[in-house]
């Protein structure tokens, strides 16, 4: 089993930067694709990046691409999302999934899952 812990969401003006963290425990997450989704208000959740297990290999969801970069430190058994130029829009939960295999955008296909952290975007 993997519990996963999210932490670093909040409040932010339009423009604005935040860092989630989300920490693993239960097993090292060096053999599993880490991903990051949101749901927004009202809105199915959506996959927004994902990172291979060495960390090599990312992909973002294309309204991300160029302001938000995902990460991660095996040693600390932890993955970012570092979020910058933060739009209204953005706004959401933020959860972080593991899964062992193959990279997949499919949040079917995770197996474990954070309980999210709020990023609320204001204009």
């Amino acid at each position: 089993q993997v519990q996963l812990v999210e932490s670093g969401g909040g409040l932010v003006q339009a423009g604005g930067s935040l860092r989630l963290s989300c920490a693993a425990s239960g097993r090292t997450i060096s053999n599993y694709v880490m991903g990051w989704f949101r749901q927004g208000p009202g809105k199915e959740r959506e996959f927004t990046a994902y990172i291979s297990q060495s960390g090599a290999g990312t992909y973002y969801k294309d309204s991300v691409k160029g302001r938000f970069t995902i990460s991660r430190d095996n040693a600390k058994n932890t993955v970012y999302l570092q979020m910058n130029t933060l739009k209204p829009e953005d706004t959401a939960v933020y959860y972080c999934a593991a899964k062992r295999g193959f990279l997949t955008a499919n949040a079917d296909q995770y197996d474990y899952w954070g309980q999210g952290t709020q990023v609320t975007v204001s204009s």
